[in-house]
């Protein structure tokens, strides 16, 4: 009888026991792994409609240098053409990004305007400029590619006329705060002025 009931208490402890052993055992690995989440899809930017721009601004994008052009101070910038949409152009400036389109001027320069962010590129014979009208302030002035490099020291070999001499464009202020510059045709100098200025030389 006592070798039954310690019998009987042997199974009981080892029924007991088999339960705490199992809860003290680690969990499976596979139920405790967490499942690494998937890398987020990088979003694409929105595409842009393409621009309906008029014969005149096409004409203008035409003349439009594009590549990497080096500017005062260290500062590149890089135009580039949209190839969704032509005669639209992005401009890159570090961390500034512009899309541009024409303007239609009435002296035929290259101009090329963000409308939103009030930036104004402008492309002269012998350097362009990015600035903003809204802000009244340039953001990058003598910008200049290999061609435009050419003209700017044929320039310099020949000094501006003087006031009997053919006229010359020059450059004139022009938008919000007479920042933004164009060029543009001198007027030619006044009969009155010539006149006055032959006098004189006579006189001497």
């Amino acid at each position: 009888m006592k070798k039954q009931s310690i019998s009987g208490l042997l199974l009981l402890a080892v029924a007991m026991a088999v339960p705490a052993f199992a809860a003290g055992k680690p969990a499976n690995k596979a139920a405790v792994k967490v499942t690494a989440a998937a890398p987020a899809k990088p979003v694409e930017p929105e595409l842009l409609a393409p621009a309906a721009l008029s014969p005149q601004q096409m004409a203008i994008a035409s003349n439009v240098l594009v590549g990497k052009i080096n500017c005062e101070l260290a500062v590149v910038v890089t135009m580039t053409n949209d190839e969704r949409s032509p005669g639209r152009f992005f401009l890159d400036m570090g961390s500034k990004h512009y899309v541009l389109l024409p303007v239609v001027t009435s002296t035929g320069a290259v101009r090329l305007e963000e409308e939103a962010s009030g930036a104004v590129w402008l492309q002269l014979g012998n350097k362009s400029m990015l600035m903003n009208q809204k802000e009244g302030k340039r953001l990058a002035d003598e910008c200049m590619n290999p061609d435009q490099l050419l003209v700017a020291q044929a320039m310099e070999r020949n000094p501006q006329p003087g006031l009997l001499d053919a006229p010359k464009d020059a450059l004139v202020p022009i938008g919000a705060g007479g920042a933004v510059q164009e060029l543009v045709p001198n007027p030619d100098p006044a009969p009155k002025l010539i006149a006055k200025a032959k006098t004189k030389k006579k006189s001497k």
